[in-house]
């Protein structure tokens, strides 16, 4: 039986009906669209046991729509609004970090090098 599973698998990748490309293409999309990050993203195919190379091809957590992500996601929670005592910066970041961006993009988009 694995073999015949096997080999279904081997004709529909040749015939382009099953690609872990289009998958990781799609997976990045959904999620975009639901605010998450690129570390949860990477997170999510690595789950699903997709190649680190095919992530790395499409995963690039310092791209510029990353960036554009992170001040969507941070507008629509906070308002805009720059934490003004230490207590709401860490629970800023602490959402942001929950839904998958980097240390690194919120500090810039705390100290005002990512904000409109």
């Amino acid at each position: 039986m694995p073999e015949l599973a096997a080999q279904v698998i081997e004709r529909l990748q040749g015939e382009r009906l099953l690609s872990d490309e289009r998958f990781v293409e799609s997976l990045i999309t959904a999620r975009r669209r639901r605010g998450i990050g690129p570390l949860r993203v990477r997170q999510d195919l690595e789950r699903k046991g997709i190649p680190s190379d095919t992530v790395e091809r499409w995963l690039n957590p310092g791209g510029n729509e990353w960036t554009e992500l992170l001040r969507e996601v941070w507008r629509k929670k906070f308002r805009a609004k720059q934490p003004k005592t230490q207590a709401e910066r860490a629970k800023q970041a602490r959402f942001l970090q929950s839904r998958g961006f980097s240390f690194e993009q919120i500090q810039r988009l705390f100290n005002g090098r990512d904000i409109d």
